[in-house]
């Protein structure tokens, strides 16, 4: 009787040591709070909206957690998300053709992260500063392109890959949810991925022990870009207009889901999984507030302590860690 208790009480302690434990907890007890204030809550439609509003700024997480870990940071996937959409749009406005358009707003995107992977590598340029400044350049850029209009009337060939459905579910959710499965799997089994940790947790030591440290940043700086453009074009679609603003503060929120799901400021934590549940808790948090009727300035401020308190709990930890 007492092995048996034992054997559970191991096992219970295995479960919670994973990151992901707390946060999924959390969100049941949300859930279940929230099912009880709005019986609006636990609708399918009110569901799917939860998972499309998230298909966005998860689509990114997988790539935003990949760069945290390995001790990147991009504040630029906003503007990239934006200036994917507005190239795309004007191409298609253009004449050309859907997948020839799409091509060209990923292109666009892969550029904005092979340049930032270049500064942050070869350059040696801090993360923060190469990203900020690539936010302003490209969110300047495509006003310049785009004139400060919105682009219109695209294509029903371009509009169905975020407003067509797939038993009864819109083609963002798959997209968002294949991603994360497939990124979540790539992290935890294959050895280029898992090298991110060697990097983030000593980049030192990561260099001497043979790893490319230069071509996995500017990989990674790549990839967070063109999951940006990702996400700027399932979000042009879905709304069947590119527009010049959209996509500002995204890189916040999606900083902070990667925090909240795990990740470490510092490097060397995190999981693709835990990004995708922190994107959930502020997707079902956000959700939650228009249910109740809370005013969006007040969203803006909850979002913003969120951050805070993400990043405050993230540096305590990492204190911690060091006194041990």
């Amino acid at each position: 009787m007492v092995n048996r208790g034992s054997l559970i009480m191991r096992s219970v302690r295995t479960i919670s040591a994973f990151r992901e434990f707390s946060l999924i907890i959390v969100l049941i007890v949300f859930g279940i709070a929230m099912s009880i204030a709005s019986p609006v809550f636990l609708t399918a439609e009110n569901l799917e909206a939860i998972l499309l509003a998230l298909s966005v700024e998860a689509t990114i997480a997988v790539g935003m957690v990949i760069l945290l870990i390995s001790g990147g940071l991009d504040l630029s996937v906003g503007s990239t998300l934006g200036f994917t959409g507005v190239v795309t749009g004007l191409a298609l406005t253009g004449g050309v053709p859907a997948v020839p358009a799409i091509l060209l707003g990923l292109v666009a995107a892969l550029g904005v992260g092979l340049c930032n992977g270049l500064l942050v590598a070869k350059l040696k340029i801090n993360p923060f500063i190469t990203t900020l400044g690539m936010n302003l350049t490209i969110r300047g850029l495509l006003l310049v392109i785009a004139e400060g209009r919105a682009v219109l009337n695209l294509p029903d060939s371009f509009t169905v890959i975020g407003q067509g459905r797939l038993f009864g579910v819109q083609y963002p959710i798959y997209v968002m949810l294949g991603l994360v499965i497939v990124g979540d799997v790539l992290m935890r089994n294959t050895r280029f991925f898992r090298q991110n940790y060697y990097i983030g947790g000593n980049e030192k030591a990561a260099r001497l022990s043979g790893i490319n440290v230069d071509l996995i940043k500017i990989f990674n700086y790549c990839l967070v870009a063109v999951l940006a453009g990702v996400a700027g074009l399932l979000i042009t679609a879905r709304f069947g207009a590119s527009s010049v603003t959209v996509g500002s503060g995204t890189e916040l929120r999606v900083i902070t889901a990667a925090i909240i799901g795990g990740a470490s400021l510092n490097g060397g934590e995190g999981s693709v999984f835990g990004a995708f549940l922190g994107a959930l808790f502020m997707g079902i948090l956000s959700n939650a507030l228009n249910l109740l009727g809370v005013d969006v300035y007040w969203q803006n401020l909850v979002t913003g302590l969120i951050l805070i308190s993400a990043v405050v709990i993230d540096v305590i930890n990492e204190r911690r860690k060091s006194r041990q």
